[in-house]
C-alpha cells in the first residue's frame, strides 16, 4: 500500500454546506461553510456538541453524501462518488452476525477480488495483531463488546486504507476497555499512517490520539478552531499521557473553545423543551 506519507488520503473541505430535507418537508442545515484541510497521514479528531453535525464530515469524506455547496477533495481529487481506499468504523460494530469472526475480517479482501486462501491468511494475521488469535471460528454474539471492536478494527485495517473514518468507535465501551482500545488503535495506525478523521465527544480521547483537534460550533456545524497537538509520537499509554503538563494545557484551551458551544446547544434544547 502507498501510505499517507506518500501523498494519499489527505482530505479537504472547501466552503462546504450540507442541507437535508426532513420528513416534514422542512430543510435542515447540518453544516455551513466548512473549510478544513487535513494533510495526508495526519490523525485528526473532531469534537463538538451533541447533534452539531460532526458525523456529517465523515459521510461527506466517504462520498456517502454530496455537499449542497462547496467541494470535498480526497487526495486532491474532488469526491464524486464513494471514496476509494476508505474504511469506516461506526459507533456500533457492523459485523455480520451469520459469519464467523474470520469471515467478517476476510470479507473486505474477498470483495476486492483476493482469493479465499489469501484473504483468510490476511484475516488471521490481522486477528493476531488485534489479540483475537484463537477466536477465528467464533460468531460476533459470542464475543464481548471490546472483542467485537477489535474484530471491527481488524476488518477496517485489513483493507490498508489511505483514509480511516471513525465515528465515536469506542463510546459504548467501559473506561478501561476504551483505554486499551485507544492504545491498540495507535499502535496499529503507526504501521501505515492512514489519514484519520475521528469523531468524539471526549476531549481527553481526542488529545491523546490526534495530531490536531478540530472544534465544531453548535449546529449547523462550522469550524470554530483547530488545535495542533504537539505531544511526541509514539505516545505510549494514553492513560499516562493525560498527566503531561502540555496535555493539561491543551485540554483547558480546547474546553474553553468548546464550552460555549455546548452551553448554546443545551440552551437551545431546553428552550425547545419549554416550548413543547
Amino acid at each position: 500500500m502507498t501510505n499517507g506519507k506518500e501523498g494519499r488520503g489527505g482530505v479537504e473541505f472547501i466552503g462546504v454546506t450540507k442541507r437535508f430535507v426532513t420528513r416534514d418537508g422542512d430543510e435542515k442545515v447540518a453544516m455551513r461553510n466548512v473549510t478544513l484541510k487535513v494533510k495526508p497521514g495526519v490523525f485528526c479528531a473532531v469534537v463538538g456538541p451533541t447533534g452539531c453535525g460532526k458525523s456529517t464530515t465523515l459521510t461527506l469524506a466517504a462520498g456517502l453524501y454530496r455537499p449542497s455547496a462547496g467541494e470535498v477533495r480526497v487526495g486532491g481529487t474532488p469526491v464524486q462518488g464513494i471514496t476509494e481506499g476508505t474504511s469506516f468504523m461506526f459507533q456500533n460494530d457492523v459485523l455480520l452476525p451469520w459469519k464467523t469472526v474470520l469471515d467478517n475480517v476476510a470479507l473486505g479482501p474477498s470483495l476486492r477480488g483476493v482469493g479465499r486462501r489469501d484473504a483468510d491468511e490476511r484475516a488471521r494475521e490481522w486477528l493476531r495483531l488485534v489479540g483475537l488469535a484463537g477466536f477465528e471460528k467464533y460468531y460476533p454474539y459470542q464475543l464481548s463488546g471490546g472483542m467485537r471492536k477489535r474484530a471491527s478494527m481488524a476488518a477496517a485495517l485489513i483493507n490498508e486504507p489511505s483514509m480511516l473514518l471513525m465515528d465515536e468507535p469506542f463510546s459504548a465501551l467501559d473506561v478501561q476497555t476504551r483505554a486499551i482500545m485507544s492504545n491498540e488503535l495507535l499502535q496499529l495506525w503507526e504501521r501505515t499512517r492512514p489519514t484519520v478523521l475521528f469523531v468524539t465527544h471526549d476531549i481527553e480521547e481526542a488529545i491523546a490520539l490526534a495530531d490536531q483537534v478540530v472544534v465544531m460550533t453548535a449546529g449547523p456545524a462550522t469550524v470554530k478552531a483547530v488545535f495542533d497537538v504537539d505531544l511526541p509520537r509514539p505516545r505510549g499509554g494514553v492513560q499516562d499521557i493525560r498527566f503531561d503538563h502540555r496535555f493539561l494545557d491543551l485540554y483547558q484551551r480546547i474546553w474553553e473553545s468548546l464550552r460555549e458551544e455546548v452551553e448554546a446547544t443545551y440552551a437551545r434544547s431546553a428552550g425547545q423543551g419549554v416550548a413543547a
